[in-house]
This record gives C-alpha cells, structure tokens and sequence, in this order.
C-alpha cells in the first residue's frame, strides 16, 4: 500500500459533502430475488473473502506470530487465538509480504535458522527493525495450517528477475538447487503456489513506473516465473490506485495476453482537511459520506471493467481488489507508521456493502483482499499481548461465510436513498442473495442510523425460513475492545416472518442480517 495519493485520489473525486435530513415516514424497501435471471456459471468465489498480511507494524509480530518461546499460548509459533480465528472464518486466500515492504522484500534474507537471518529497516512502515524471524517457510506453514491459498507479492521494485524466478523454484520445484536448498531448511516436499503478484503498486512505492515500463517490466519478469511439478502459476500484475484508468488501458494494450489477473486497489478514507479522520469519533455527516466513498467502488470497478474488456470482452482476465476497506488517522499513542486503528459498526457496513457489490461483479472480479488481517487498518482481529479482540468486520465476514462458492442470485432493490454529495445518493438499503447446497442466503444492511427499514422479500418459489442473525450496535461508533464485554457481536434474528412465499422483516437502523432459507 502507498500513503502518497490516497488522500489526493479521495479529495479529487470528491467535493464537500452533506447530508439531507430525512422524513419522518417510515422507511421502505422491497428485495426481489430474480430466479428467472440466474447463471448457474456465475458463482462467488471464495477468494473474495480473502485476507492481506504485510509486514507493517504488529501484523504479523504480535498479530499471527509470537514464536515457539512465547508464553502466549502457540502452535509451532503462531498465536493459537488467531489460529482458531481465521479458521473459523474459512479465510481462502491470503496475500503476503506487502504491500509496499514487498518491493523492498529479499527472500533469501527470511530463510534458514532465524537466529542466523540478517536484519533489516523496514523504511515504508515507521523504521521499525525487521528480524526476518518470519519468512517463507513460516508463511507457507501458517497457509497449511488454516487451509488457504497462499497469495506472494514478488518484488519487482528493487528485486531482480533472477531472484523472483529463484523464489519461485524454491517454492515449487521437487529438485535442483533451489529444491535442495529448501530441502535443507527443513522442507523436503514443495508447497503449493498458485497466485504470484508481480510487484505491488509498481507506480509508486513499488518502483515509481510509468505504466509503459512497468508493463514491459512485467512481461519480463512474468516469463521466468516458471511452472514446476504440475504447479500452475496464476499471475497477477501490478494495477491500478482508484482512479488511474490510463494505467489499466496500458496495462491491458501491452501486457494484457501475459497476465490471469490484475489488480485495483480502492481505500474508503475521509479526505477531509488533509486528515483521514477519527476511527471511532465522527459526525453523523462523515458517517453518510463514509458510505459514499465506500459505494463509489462501483463506478470505479465499472470503468476499469469497461477498459479491460476493450482488450479482453470474454474476460479471460481477471480484477483482483487486493486492498480494500477503510483508512483512518491511527490510534492517539499508538507507533508512528504502523497503522493501528479501532474498528467500528460504520466499519462493518463499509465491508458489508463492499462484499455486496463484488457480488455483483463476479464476472470479472474473482479475488478481493481486505487489509489487513490483523493490527492494521481494517482488521479481523486486534491483539495486545496475550489478549485478542474480534472486530465488527470479522463478524460481517463470518456473516458472509454462506456466500463463498454460492451461485449468484441477481436481486432488484427498491429503496430510498440519501443524498450525500449533492449529486448523488446512497441507497437506503443493500442487499446480496446467493444458493448453494440446497439452501438460499440473502443478507441485507440498512446504512439509517436513526430509523429500520420496513423490507418486503418476494421469493416466487418455494422455501423455508430456517433462522437469522444480525450485527448491530448501540451506537454507530461502538467497538470491541480489550477487557470488556463485546458491545459488537453475532445474535439471533428472529425479525424476518414468512407468509407463503414472502418475507417481511424490520431491519434495524445500522444493521447487518442475513436470512437463511431451505430451498423445498
């Protein structure tokens, strides 16, 4: 990630906002499923679940790893809380070293014995010392242990073709010297590699490219990365920050034939007097224009869509959002440069409408990577010492879980909206449906912070309500926080009432739920 023109690309592509007042009427809204409409190819696929580790701040010390000789319970040194937490949350994919430390990332320097590997200043991420006590053979391990994909971003920025392939090999290869070598370092059988990002924000701090050179850069680099043992390499290259819609044109004219996927990254931040705002103290304004930014993904990934299909209409190549979510001021007394921030309620919606609309794109878009999974940004967890929190957006994508691998049911809202800009609005309520396995799951927000939503869900088939549950909070502003009580946490819905085949619900004012239904 790149703190240079994040707050640039927000202020560009917006003015200063506000909010209208709403009526006293009681808000409505009607959820139609569109059966009729449904393609049984287009599937959600569960790497849009997917999680981002960098090594920035307590991310990974602290966050995923402790080592052996901590006296925080672990399992071959990671934290078994986290453990336990992402495998409940059947994270999919997770990307790993960075972000911008990837492009300043040597491989060779993070294998080995660890009281052997040498140090490091990590200079993106507030100078702090870098042991490489955390390298490959514990990522890869860390992938094993809670069933994911792993996800490597190869270092272009400072890094050579040679040590990319290198790295590969080491991975991959069953023998020669790189086999050996890992072989040595304790792991005889190769893992598995299938997606490879090549460079990370190549037009900034992965290197300052202009798109013309990264993209011969990436043909290059991506032609001796290299398939070993029936390992297939998925490869990713480096796209575009929010609005840089020449660099995808670029992107896709040069290099577009060599590349399965490439990436956007989209940051919901505030913009405002050149502060990215408080995490958890904000105006009911800054609320409402929170989920604007946040929606405005969606014109975004329609441009970059459009452009793409210029050069691929059967859309052979993926968009992967490989960071995503919100971007606060950190913490008051937390270190400079690590990107710590709490989580709130107005968190959780941001990521339940981001899922909502890469729902929508599933045509195009087959991985999403929220960032990050721990201690920094918009995490899935918090930890301080021997103490773990679950945040508001942990439950949201515990929530969502039904959804991975589930096909698409195409829905028409009818709702009201709210005017945040001036020239636009953001719907009231949104909402996702998707089948598999003999049940339908349809998950609904209300962004009103004041008032529910009276919602009408025609099914036009033939289903059972089996239960519900909801995220909600007091307060917009409420967080999970250590040595208390949780105030933002999963519950029973009992809301939802079934007449033949329609549902009625009161959905809470700054809520999350998801209905689940046996299909008869």
């Amino acid at each position: 990630m790149n703190r240079k023109n994040i707050l640039k690309s927000s202020i560009a592509a917006a003015a200063m906002l506000f909010s209208l007042p709403v009526s006293a009427a009681p808000e409505t809204a009607t959820v139609t499923p569109l059966f009729d409409r449904i393609d049984s190819t287009l599937t959600i696929p569960a790497e849009i679940y997917g999680q981002f580790a960098e090594h920035l701040g307590t991310c990974i010390y602290g966050g995923l790893w402790v080592g052996e000789d901590s006296p925080i319970p672990n399992t071959n040194g990671y934290r078994n809380d986290a453990l336990q937490a992402l495998k409940d949350l059947k994270v999919p994919v997770l990307r790993w070293p960075g972000g911008c430390f990837a492009d300043e990332y040597h491989w060779t320097d993070g294998i080995g014995p660890r009281d052997k590997r040498p140090v490091m200043v990590n200079t993106n991420w507030g100078g702090t010392v870098e042991d490489n006590s955390f390298g490959t053979h514990e990522f890869f391990n860390l992938c094993e242990l809670i069933g994911c994909e792993p996800y490597l971003s190869g270092n272009v920025g400072s890094g050579t073709v040679e040590e990319l392939a290198k790295w590969v090999e080491y991975i991959t290869a069953q023998d020669g010297p790189m086999a050996k070598l890992r072989k040595e370092n304790g792991r005889e059988k190769p893992w598995k590699l299938k997606y490879l990002g090549v460079g990370n924000e190549s037009w900034g701090c992965g290197g300052s490219f202009t798109p013309e050179a990264y993209a011969n850069e990436y043909r290059r680099y991506q032609t001796y990365c290299r398939n070993f043992n029936g390992n297939r390499l998925y490869k990713i290259a480096s796209g575009a920050s929010d609005y840089d819609f020449n660099w995808t044109n670029v992107l896709m004219k040069n290099a577009g034939r060599h590349m399965n996927g490439l990436s956007l990254h989209y940051y919901t931040v505030s913009g405002w007097n050149g502060s990215k705002g408080a995490a958890t103290e904000f105006s009911d304004d800054d609320f409402y224009w929170t989920m604007g930014k946040c929606l405005e993904i969606e014109n975004v990934i329609n441009r970059h869509d459009s452009i793409m299909g210029v050069y691929d209409p059967g859309k052979k190549v993926a968009l992967i959002v490989d960071e995503w979510g919100t971007w606060w001021d950190q913490e008051p007394g937390s270190i400079p440069g690590h990107l710590y921030q709490q989580n709130t309620m107005r968190d959780a919606l941001v990521a339940a409408l981001s899922l909502n609309v890469f729902h929508r794109h599933t045509d195009r878009i087959k991985m999403a990577n929220i960032a990050q999974i721990a201690n920094v940004l918009q995490s899935m967890i918090l930890t301080k010492g021997d103490q773990m929190v679950l945040t508001p957006t942990y439950y949201v994508f515990k929530m969502y879980t039904p959804h991975q691998n589930a096909t698409v049911v195409p829905l028409d809202i009818a709702t009201s909206s709210r005017a945040v800009r001036g020239d636009r609005s953001v719907p009231t309520v949104s909402a996702t449906a998707s089948v598999k396995d003999g049940e339908m799951n349809i998950t609904l927000a209300n962004i009103d912070l004041d008032k529910a939503a009276e919602v009408t869900i025609p099914l036009g088939i033939k289903a059972k309500l089996e239960n519900g549950e909801i995220l909600t909070a007091a307060n917009i502003a409420d967080y999970n926080d250590f040595g208390t009580a949780e105030k933002v946490t999963l519950r029973p819905f009992t809301g939802a009432k079934q007449s033949k085949d329609r549902l009625t619900l009161s959905l809470p004012a700054k809520s999350v739920v998801n209905l689940t239904l046996k299909l008869q």
